[in-house]
């Protein structure tokens, strides 16, 4: 059973009844799930998630499936948190953790918001899906669909990395390559879709993706004895996974799980692609589209998100900052990275990490402070751009 209540538009307040297939809300925003806190503080205690399952489905009272036996899953989530000693040291900070991303079933964050996702439309009877994707999406998908016995429809730039490629083609998705960006593909998908009974599952273009990855902020919480840190730094493209950690927290919150201190959200993304970089600095609640994005960590080459709002009111609320690094840090970082901390980072995570240098050196993070940083898929991923 679900706890889940309804479905809510952040911008309208509009809601709408759970168990139909839905995308955006009308007015254009990204609609999410909301539950019944109290009830869920009755159902279940911190102590009895230890004797569960060590995948994201260990928080199912805060999940929005109906019936288990809909459930999808290939064991992902409860990803490890490392402790990354010479790294804090050499940046002289108290502590800094890494939660390691990269041991997900593909690899990747994406796998989160993929199983509750895929999940859901087996549930809501949905035989076929569709999703534009930058790199680790794509093969998510694919391996999810394969695995409920979906057919598969993947969008992807032409220049999308190889191992994405052949991974999804592999899985038995539809690939088609696209001359374009993650924008163009999903164009695509929006013009077909009616026609070919597709069901998009874009980036917050449906409301359950941002509910498996705000997991990684249950499990955070979970893994740190319900103590969050001080500084998040997390490397942003469509921005589910960081309006899904908040949406986690403040779930948390609700039940008397945890208290009001949030961490500092920092949003960083690539000097290539830094749309809500921009519209961060300049003060502004939307962001204009990023003209001509070029960067190796294509996860982080989203020219226009349909979040953008919220991503900024996340930043804002959290204290936080937004800020871009050039893709030659990035490649620095994942090599030091790996020989410091035997961690193959991927771009996106080798972005995190640089951002967090410069805001050690600037003294926005002070030596007190506890961070955690993410790997946010293999490196692995990425050899034709690394090598």
């Amino acid at each position: 059973m679900t706890f889940a209540t309804e479905i809510v538009c952040p911008r309208c307040r509009n809601s709408f009844p759970l168990g139909k297939a839905i995308n955006l809300c009308p007015c254009g925003s990204p609609l999410l799930v909301r539950y019944d806190a109290r009830k869920i503080a009755r159902a279940v205690k911190k102590s009895e998630l230890q004797s569960r399952p060590s995948t994201l489905w260990r928080y199912q009272e805060f999940l929005p499936l109906r019936a288990e036996k809909n459930r999808v899953s290939l064991g992902e989530g409860f990803t490890p948190l490392i402790e990354a000693r010479r790294l804090a040291s050499e940046l002289n900070i108290k502590r800094l953790w890494i939660k390691d991303e990269a041991q997900n079933p593909t690899g990747s964050f994406k796998d989160r918001g993929l199983s509750v996702a895929i999940s859901l439309a087996k549930e809501l009877g949905i035989k076929k899906v569709a999703i534009p994707s930058a790199g680790n999406a794509g093969g998510s998908l694919s391996a999810y669909a394969a695995r409920a016995g979906m057919e598969a429809y993947v969008f992807m730039p032409k220049d999308t990395p190889r191992a994405n490629q052949i991974e999804a083609a592999r899985y038995g998705a539809k690939l088609t390559l696209v001359d374009g960006l993650i924008n163009d593909c999903g164009r695509l998908i929006a013009e077909r879709k009616g026609a070919e009974g597709w069901f998009d599952v874009s980036a917050l273009k449906e409301p359950y993706r941002v509910e498996g990855k705000k997991t990684m902020g249950l499990e955070i919480a979970e893994q740190l004895d319900w103590k969050l840190p001080d500084v998040i730094v997390y490397p942003t493209g469509g921005g589910t996974g960081l309006i899904g950690m908040w949406k986690g927290f403040n779930e948390l919150a609700e039940i008397g799980w945890i208290g009001s201190k949030r961490p500092r959200m920092v949003s960083v993304q690539a000097e290539g692609c830094a749309p809500i970089v921009r519209a961060y600095n300049e003060g502004k609640e939307k962001a204009e589209p990023w003209l001509n994005a070029k960067t190796i960590a294509s996860g982080l080459r989203v020219p226009q998100a349909v979040a953008d709002f919220l991503m900024l009111q996340v930043i804002r609320e959290s204290k936080g900052i937004a800020l871009s690094v050039s893709d030659s840090e990035m490649v620095r970082e994942i090599d030091h990275v790996g020989r410091s901390e035997g961690l193959f980072f991927c771009p996106e995570g080798g972005a995190g990490v640089a951002a967090l240098r410069r805001l050690v050196q600037q003294g926005w993070i002070k030596p007190a402070e506890t961070v955690l940083i993410f790997n946010t898929a293999s490196g692995l991923k990425y050899i034709d751009a690394l090598h």
